[in-house]
């Protein structure tokens, strides 16, 4: 039976919690708009779990994210492009109005193109 080098051994000991339980913003920090693991000079790939949830490729969030809050409850959710918001965006707020109307959806459209919808 083969040993398991100490240089293999000492790696797995350290990879496999963030494999195991994944990588949090808590494990990330953020330097000149690119994310990086705590101690490391590489921008960071792999998946963010957590309160918010997605992808991040060389630094930057791609493709669909989603954040929930201390509850539990959707904070919202949307589209990275090359680490910029790209597409629509659903927010969602929790709160009591007075007018029926209020109650319904509605779209914000920004000067930048970013489409929010607010949904209570």
């Amino acid at each position: 039976m083969k040993k398991l080098s100490p240089t293999l051994l000492i790696c797995l000991i350290f990879l496999l919690p963030n494999l195991v339980m994944g990588v949090t913003f808590d494990d990330l920090v953020e330097r000149n708009d690119l994310y990086y693991e705590k101690f490391t000079d590489i921008p960071f790939t792999g998946e963010v779990t957590g309160k918010e949830q997605g992808s991040i490729e060389n630094g930057k969030r791609e493709g669909a994210w989603i954040s929930y809050r201390e509850n539990g409850k959707l904070r919202y959710e949307g589209k990275y492009k090359n680490g910029m918001k790209d597409g629509a965006w659903f927010s969602y707020y929790k709160g009591n109005y007075k007018d029926i109307l209020e109650k319904s959806a509605w779209v914000q459209n920004h000067k930048n193109g970013i489409v929010w919808e607010y949904i209570e």
